[in-house]
């Protein structure tokens, strides 16, 4: 029985030498000699008797027993070698009594060198056992700005709070995402009961994402993993039944396909002009109707944001008076978002628009449990594959309020009142910022953040004693307020409004519509990438504009009449030539503009600004759903 068992293993030995051999790669072990930095460039830690993932063991310390297997860690000496003999003992012993003695081994970027014992481990391998007991030594190189390497400290660090060795991640800050997602403070503790839960539920979810062919995707079981439990709740994955849970991993199996992409999302900086008419959509649909929800975060009565959508939405109905029908839904949260959306598709909404980040994860849920239903979510810079996103380059639009605004500055100060450091806001506080250095190059931008705990924005204005303020975007209508746009008192102490930024969502909306009932919004979806689509569009598409008042001297009407109609025809990007930041030279080629990638995520301040971004746990709780989905991630180095 162990002569066949051997034969066994030597043929599946020498199948993994030949294929290695055939892909120009090393056809046996892998030794961890030959591989770790020069002494001095690392320190070891004893890590005492750890519980080692078999499929992490690959290799030995040293050349020695490297060449008696295969790189999968099964046999290539003849059977009847002494090698071959000792083998087969420890397979009668592991049948018989099962192997308990621990090997001897190091770790090095989580993956494990055999010093002792590599005839139990290839028995091991053999049989299919998930683990073997062993003494471990952790190898740790000096911290360095590879990517690997920053993972790896990424893991020491979350190790130290859950020492879990059998999960990867292919992503910076993928581990702190995990102990997040799990319900865990960052550096809190696990218990033994957390830490057996998370064993069962990750074992159980790597199980059956690769019995449907996880291996050939170019991720980790771990990245596919975070993806899951983000999506639908690490609690609530760990009460599906297993039919219920494969379910779920094959109807996500996009999301795991767009891990795999460097680049993960298709910008959309403009509307398709092609427009047939509506007949030929009615006719071809089959559908006398387009019926749309809308979900709000708010109401429109209570929210500038929202009142704006609905804005948006009043814009369909009339514009699409015989196609369209919209329902509304105000008030969403994270309680009732999946009801508001089931009660949306079950009333024959065949189209959905959720109106904040906050909403994405719902949305994706909801388009994965409804293939037929679009929805969008909108939100900058979400990579889903089953949600399309959407959302307005306001910058531009800022960057002419700040060219108002320091035109109108007479003692040089200008104050910023900014709501959340989401994607998209660090690039309208720049873009205003720009705006005003250009005809001002004295101006400063002093910025506040309305979410911030503790902070009296009144009191931080009359300290700064601005010119004028650049706030909300709009008024809000039960409010009847007119801080909102750029404004400032008059010496009289009454305000004066003199510029508002415009969202016209109704333009936005239309045109997506528009989209479909041409028929190319499928075309999208038949490319044959995996990317993400966004749509993005500006002041080209007329959905973004500025109003501005009366009281503006005609010369600053006229600058702000010249500036956008650069933008507008592209002549001009807000973000080109010589940036300065706070800190240091952004850009410094005077014919370059950013990419819209790099306006998207920015994560500084431009050079007259004074302030800084915010760190999630100084904002209100308010700010927690919005942040979690949309903050701003700071690059690293």
């Amino acid at each position: 029985m162990e002569g066949e068992d051997y034969n066994k293993a030597f043929k599946l030995g020498k199948r993994d030498y030949q294929a290695r051999m055939h892909r120009g790669v090393k056809p046996t072990l892998l030794v961890l000699d030959d591989i770790i930095p020069k002494k001095g460039a690392y320190s070891e830690e004893s890590l005492g008797l750890v519980q080692i993932p078999i499929e992490q063991i690959v290799g030995t310390k040293s050349v020695g027993r490297s060449n008696s297997f295969a790189g999968n860690f099964m046999p290539i000496l003849p059977e009847g070698s002494e090698f071959a003999y000792k083998w087969m003992s420890l397979s009668k012993s592991h049948v018989e009594e099962g192997i308990h003695d621990p090997i001897k081994a190091y770790e090095y970027m989580n993956r494990f060198y055999v010093a002792e014992g590599n005839k139990r481990v290839s028995v091991m391998k053999y049989f299919g056992a998930v683990s073997i007991p062993g003494e471990v030594t952790r190898i740790v190189p000096k911290q360095t700005e590879e990517k690997e390497n920053k993972i790896y400290y990424e893991f020491l660090d979350f190790y130290k709070a859950a020492p879990i060795n059998y999960i990867w991640f292919s992503q910076i800050g993928s581990f702190a995402k995990l102990q997040e997602a799990v319900g865990k403070e960052p550096g809190e503790e696990w218990t033994e009961e957390d830490l057996l839960k998370f064993s069962s539920v990750y074992t159980r979810f790597k199980s059956e994402y690769q019995a449907q062919g996880g291996g050939k995707l170019n991720i980790t079981p771990g990245d596919a993993f975070l993806s899951f439990i983000t999506l639908y709740g690490y609690d609530d994955i760990d009460e599906k039944t297993t039919n219920e849970r494969k379910e779920l991993i094959t109807n996500c199996w996009e999301e795991f396909e767009l891990l795999q992409e460097e680049q993960d999302i298709s910008l959309k900086m403009q509307p398709n002009q092609e427009k047939r008419p509506l007949l030929n959509f009615l006719f071809s649909s089959g559908t006398s109707k387009l019926k749309i929800a809308f979900l709000y975060e708010k109401t429109p009565g209570t929210s500038a944001w929202t009142y704006a959508h609905e804005l948006g939405r009043f814009h369909l109905e009339e514009t699409f008076p015989d196609e369209v029908n919209t329902v509304c839904y105000d008030n969403t949260t994270s309680e009732n978002v999946d009801s508001f959306l089931d009660d949306a598709v079950a009333n024959g909404c065949n189209l959905i628009f959720t109106t904040t980040p906050s909403l994405a994860q719902a949305s994706v849920k909801a388009a994965i449990a409804n293939p037929d239903v679009r929805i969008l979510n909108c939100s900058l810079n979400t990579s889903h594959r089953y949600i399309r996103t959407y959302y307005s380059r306001m910058h531009e639009a800022k960057f002419l309020m700040g060219a108002i605004a320091g035109a109108m500055a007479e003692n040089d100060r200008l104050t910023y009142i900014a709501d959340y450091p989401i994607y998209g806001s660090i690039a309208n506080i720049n873009a205003f910022a720009l705006g005003a250095q250009l005809v001002n190059p004295r101006a400063e931008v002093y910025l506040e953040w309305s979410t911030m705990k503790e902070v009296d924005l009144d009191e931080k204005i009359r300290e700064t004693r601005p010119s004028c303020i650049s706030g909300r975007d709009m008024m809000i209508p039960e409010e009847a307020s007119r801080f909102f746009g750029i404004y400032r008192m008059e010496d009289d102490g009454h305000l004066r409004n003199l510029a508002m930024p415009l969202w016209h969502w109704g333009k936005f909306y239309e045109q997506l519509i528009r989209t479909i009932m041409n028929g190319t919004w499928k075309y999208d979806d038949d490319s044959s990438d995996m990317k993400a689509i966004n749509y993005w569009w500006g002041m080209s598409a007329g959905v973004i504009d500025v109003v501005c008042s009366q009281y503006l001297p005609i010369g600053t009407k006229r600058l702000v009449e010249l500036l956008r109609a650069t933008i507008m025809s592209e002549e001009f990007n807000p973000f080109s030539g010589i940036l300065l930041s706070q800190t240091d030279i952004v850009q410094d080629d005077p014919n370059r503009s950013l990419l819209p990638e790099e306006i998207m995520t920015m994560d500084w301040l431009a050079e007259n600004v004074i302030g800084t971004i915010p760190e999630k746990e100084e904002l209100k709780e308010q700010a927690e759903p919005v942040i979690q989905q949309q903050g701003i991630k700071k690059k690293e180095g």
